[in-house]
């Protein structure tokens, strides 16, 4: 087994199969977003022709969801996954998100949580996609005064209720809209086997080879789920041994497609990282540093050959790399740095 040559092709990360930043996201599952402006690079640089207007037609559409989710962090997701994981996810990711709130001391009564959530869903009624600026104001005219931190838990749990969502795409900051008005109707009955089912499905296809440690993390459900997830997959998905750690991948991995000599300038939160709790496979435990420390905090990436090398500047006139592996031409990376710039010229 090649795990690092299989990760770079079923992540999309070369040999990309998929035109459409929309059917990228579908296909991954579930992309994670905490960068505003650079998750749009996450999906872009995984197609064929990075395009950041179709990347922006497809989001302001509503074929590619923003919201708090999974670990009570933010994703991005395809509109038809998006009540199936809601109903799936968003359970634990509750919990996850008041026990943060205890540990700040924060208390929201159920009584100011739903005067405030339909203050929300009022001023994003009216308005179709507003900042949280004008959740400030629409508040304040209501009396409702609150901090920042306070207010960003409101909308969170907002969103993973199903009430709020991601609205249009701007360069700088980030909208929201009533989910009624962005996404199909939620289905009378979801079946949480299925939806875990699919979500188990995705995981795999995208990040294999992976483990069951790998899925817990990511997906932030219980273990005894994740377990149930890869059962309900049957013949699809096998184990295969790597280095005394049990790895699974699905009947369908892509092997093929890999040419050496290839740089990859990943942004913070991708999920070449975060998909997985062990990193080591692409990232030496003696570099981790350079890539993300232990309070969660992810920095812009390069990997050689698909091996995370050294770290880049996203919002420079040039990326100025530094490398902290191997030896390096200067120029190699350029026509990345070219790709990269051709597909955020719009912003």
């Amino acid at each position: 087994m090649k795990p690092v040559s299989i990760r770079l092709l079923n992540q999309q990360l070369v040999a990309p199969q998929f035109h459409d930043p929309a059917e990228v996201v579908s296909y991954m599952g579930a992309i994670q977003a905490q960068e505003y402006r650079l998750m749009r690079w996450a999906v872009e640089m995984r197609t064929t022709n990075p395009s950041a207007q179709s990347f922006k037609r497809a989001f302001d559409d509503g074929r590619i969801i923003r919201l708090h989710l999974m670990r009570g962090t933010w994703q991005l997701v395809a509109a038809d996954d998006y009540w199936p994981f809601i109903h799936l996810c968003s359970p634990k990711a509750i919990a996850v998100t008041k026990g943060w709130m205890s540990s700040n001391k924060i208390s929201i009564p159920d009584d100011e949580l739903m005067r405030v959530r339909d203050i929300l869903s009022q001023t994003t009624s009216d308005k179709v996609s507003v900042t949280k600026e004008d959740f400030v104001h629409a508040l304040a005219k209501k009396d409702i005064r609150m901090d920042d931190h306070r207010l960003s838990y409101h909308i969170r749990m907002a969103e993973m209720t199903g009430t709020l969502c991601s609205g249009d795409l701007l360069p700088l900051k980030a909208t929201y809209a009533l989910t009624a008005q962005k996404v199909q109707p939620r289905p009378v009955h979801i079946d949480r086997d299925e939806a875990l089912n699919r979500f188990t499905r995705k995981y795999f296809q995208t990040h294999q080879p992976a483990t069951l440690e790998d899925f817990v993390w990511w997906s932030g459900l219980n273990i005894s789920d994740c377990r149930r997830g890869i059962e309900s997959l049957g013949n699809q998905i096998h184990v295969e041994s790597y280095k005394g750690r049990d790895f699974y991948l699905t009947d369908n991995c892509r092997t093929r497609g890999v040419r050496s000599g290839r740089y990859l300038l990943i942004p913070p939160y991708d999920e070449y990282l975060i998909g997985y709790k062990s990193r080591d496979i692409v990232l030496m435990p003696q570099h981790k540093h350079n890539a993300h420390n232990n309070s969660g905090i992810f920095q812009p990436i390069i990997a050689y050959d698909g091996i995370v090398c050294g770290n880049w500047s996203p919002f420079r006139p040039d990326p100025q790399p530094t490398f902290f592996l191997g030896e390096h031409n200067e120029t190699s990376w350029q026509h990345e740095w070219a790709r990269y710039q051709r597909a955020m010229k719009f912003f």
